[in-house]
C-alpha cells in the first residue's frame, strides 16, 4: 500500500511539475486556446477575443524580410583556440595569446538562390564566423570559393539581378541573363572557372573549405600595417559533389547540408577547422603582376606562406533556427581594433551594404537581438527606434560632456592612416595591373583531369542553353585567354570554332 502511495504520489507530483498554463503575449492566462469567442455555438467570431487576434496578429508577422543573397543557411556556435601568439601583427585581443579561447557562431548558406531552394545549386556558399571577442564581436564573412565574380561594388547589384529570377519569367539563375551579364566582365573568368568545377557544387557545409575572400589590413599597436588573407581548412575530409551526383541527391533532399551539420553535431562529431592567413607588406605589392587588394585573385601558394592562426570547433546546435540562425545578422564591417579593411572595391560597398540590409530586415537595433550581442558592455548613446531594449540610464545621452567627462574614446584604439602619392586625384576607373585571365588559366592546369572534363562538361552545358550565341563567342573568348586549351575544349563543347571568336580576343 505505501508503495502505491507514493508511485502514486510520484505521478502528481510529476504531472504538476510539468503543467504549464498557456498565456498572452503579456503573460495573462489563456482559458481556451482551442475555441474562438462567438455569439452562441454557431454564430458570429467576437472581435473583443483578444487572445483570438493576438495570436493571428502574430502568425501575420512571424516572417522578416528575406536575405537578399545568403536567404538558404544552416548555423551552430562553437569556439576557436589560437594557435600562438599575433601581437606583433595585429592589436586584436582573441589572438593574443597561444591557447586562448573565443565563443564563436558560424553561419554557412548557398548565395544566390532563396530560402526554399535546395542545398544542392551550383552556387558559391557562404561561410560566416561570427567572433565574441573581449574587444566586441568581430565578424569574418567569406565564401567557400577563393575569389570572386566582380571587384567592383557598384556592380555587385547588377551582378546578383541578373543571378535572381527573371523579371518576366521568375525562372532562376537563367544562363541566357547570367552569362549576357558576365560576357561584359572578363574580371569573372577566374570566378566562374571555380564555380562550374566540382567546387560549385561542395558535398555539405562540414566538408569544404571557407575563404576571407579580401584582403584585410592587421594592425598592431604601433600603427603598423600587414594585410592578410584568410582560408579555413576543414580537419575532416574535404569533398565535392559532381553534377549528377548533386541531382541524385536533390531528387529525395532539399535541406541535405543543414541536416548533415545538425545531425553530426548531435552525435558528437563536431566539425573542425584550422585558420590560416597569408601576409603581405604593402612594399611587396609591385612584386606581383596583379593588384594584391584585387578580390578576383588568390595570393600564390609558393610566393605568399601560410601561417596557422587558430582551430574552430563547432560542438552546439542552435536551440531555434528562426531565433539564432535566420536572425543571426553578419557584417564585413564588423571589426575589432587591429583589424581593419583592405582597399579592395568590392569590400569597401560591403562594409555599408551588409549592415544596411540587416537593418533593413532586424531593424537599427539588430545587434541587441541575443546571437548578435557581444559579450562585453556596449556603451554609446545610440538609442531608441524599433526594438530598444538595451538599458540606458541618466540625463546625458551626449559625448563629449562636462558633467560626465568619465565616458571617452581611447585614442589608442584609433584607425591606421593611409598615405597616398601627391598629386593623387578622385577618379571613376578601373584598378591598375586587371589581369582578368591567367589566373583562370592557372586554375584550369592545376585540375586533375576528371575536374578538368567536369569543368567543360557542366560550363559547356550551361553555355549550350544560352539563346543568343554572341553571348556564347564572347564568354568562350574569355576562357581562350585564360588557357587556349580550355578555350578550345569549350568551343568544341559548344560546336563553334576558333574564326566565330577571334573578334572578341584582345
Amino acid at each position: 500500500m505505501l508503495q502505491k502511495t507514493l508511485t502514486l504520489g510520484l505521478v502528481l507530483a510529476t504531472t504538476f511539475s510539468f503543467a504549464q498554463t498557456l498565456t498572452t503575449n503579456s503573460g495573462a492566462p489563456v482559458g481556451d486556446n482551442q475555441n474562438s469567442k462567438t455569439i452562441g455555438n454557431n454564430g458570429q467570431v467576437l472581435l473583443e477575443d483578444m487572445h483570438l487576434i493576438e495570436k493571428l496578429a502574430a502568425f501575420d508577422r512571424e516572417k522578416i524580410p528575406e536575405r537578399v543573397v545568403h536567404a538558404r543557411g544552416a548555423g551552430a556556435f562553437g569556439e576557436f583556440v589560437a594557435t600562438k601568439d599575433f601581437s606583433d601583427v595585429t592589436m586584436a585581443d582573441f589572438l593574443n595569446q597561444a591557447g586562448k579561447k573565443t565563443p564563436l557562431f558560424v553561419r554557412f548558406s548557398t548565395v544566390t538562390h532563396q530560402q526554399g531552394s535546395p542545398e544542392t545549386y551550383r552556387d558559391p556558399r557562404g561561410f560566416a564566423v561570427k567572433f565574441y571577442t573581449q574587444q566586441g564581436n568581430y565578424d569574418l564573412v567569406g565564401n567557400n570559393l577563393p575569389v570572386f565574380f566582380i571587384r567592383d561594388a557598384i556592380k555587385f547589384p547588377d551582378m546578383v539581378h541578373a543571378f535572381h529570377p527573371s523579371p518576366v519569367t521568375n525562372g532562376a539563375s537563367d544562363p541566357n541573363r547570367v552569362f549576357d551579364f558576365f560576357s561584359n566582365l572578363p574580371e569573372s573568368t577566374h570566378m566562374l572557372s571555380w564555380l562550374f568545377s566540382d567546387y560549385g557544387t561542395p558535398a555539405n557545409y562540414r566538408q569544404m573549405e571557407g575563404n576571407g575572400v579580401h584582403a584585410y589590413k592587421w594592425v598592431n599597436d604601433k600603427g603598423e600595417v600587414t594585410y592578410v588573407k584568410y582560408k579555413w581548412v576543414p580537419q575532416q575530409e574535404a569533398k565535392n559533389l559532381t553534377a549528377e551526383d548533386a541531382a541524385k541527391i536533390q531528387s529525395t533532399a532539399i535541406e541535405h547540408a543543414t541536416l548533415d551539420l545538425r545531425n553530426e553535431i548531435e552525435k558528437g562529431n563536431f566539425p573542425k577547422w584550422d585558420l590560416y592567413v597569408q601576409m603581405m607588406k604593402k612594399a611587396d605589392f609591385d612584386k606581383f603582376d596583379f593588384n594584391p587588394v584585387d578580390v578576383t585573385k588568390i595570393w600564390p601558394a609558393d610566393e605568399v606562406a601560410s601561417v596557422k592562426v587558430g582551430t574552430m570547433t563547432l560542438n552546439r546546435n542552435p536551440d531555434n533556427y528562426f531565433q539564432q540562425v535566420e536572425q543571426a545578422a553578419f557584417s564585413p564591417g564588423t571589426l575589432v581594433p587591429g583589424i581593419e579593411p583592405s582597399e579592395d572595391k568590392l569590400l569597401q560597398g560591403r562594409l555599408f551594404s551588409y549592415s544596411d540590409t540587416q537593418r533593413h530586415r532586424l531593424t537599427g537595433n539588430f545587434q541587441q537581438i541575443p546571437v548578435n550581442q557581444p559579450i562585453v558592455k556596449v556603451a554609446n548613446y545610440n538609442k531608441d527606434g524599433y526594438m530598444s531594449t538595451r538599458l540606458q540610464k541618466g540625463d546625458v545621452n551626449y559625448q563629449p560632456s562636462t558633467n560626465l567627462p568619465a565616458v571617452k574614446e581611447d585614442e589608442k584604439f584609433e584607425y591606421s592612416k593611409s598615405v597616398f602619392a601627391a598629386g593623387t586625384t578622385t577618379v571613376q576607373n578601373v584598378i591598375d595591373k586587371q589581369n582578368n585571365f591567367q589566373q583562370a588559366g592557372e586554375l584550369y592546369n592545376s585540375f586533375s583531369k576528371k575536374d578538368q572534363d567536369n569543368l567543360i562538361k557542366n560550363l559547356g552545358g550551361a553555355l549550350n542553353a544560352v539563346h543568343n550565341k554572341l553571348i556564347v563567342k564572347k564568354m568562350i573568348a574569355h576562357f581562350y585567354q585564360a588557357d587556349k586549351e580550355y578555350g578550345n575544349r569549350l568551343l568544341k563543347a559548344t560546336k563553334l570554332t576558333f574564326d566565330d571568336v577571334k573578334e572578341f580576343i584582345k
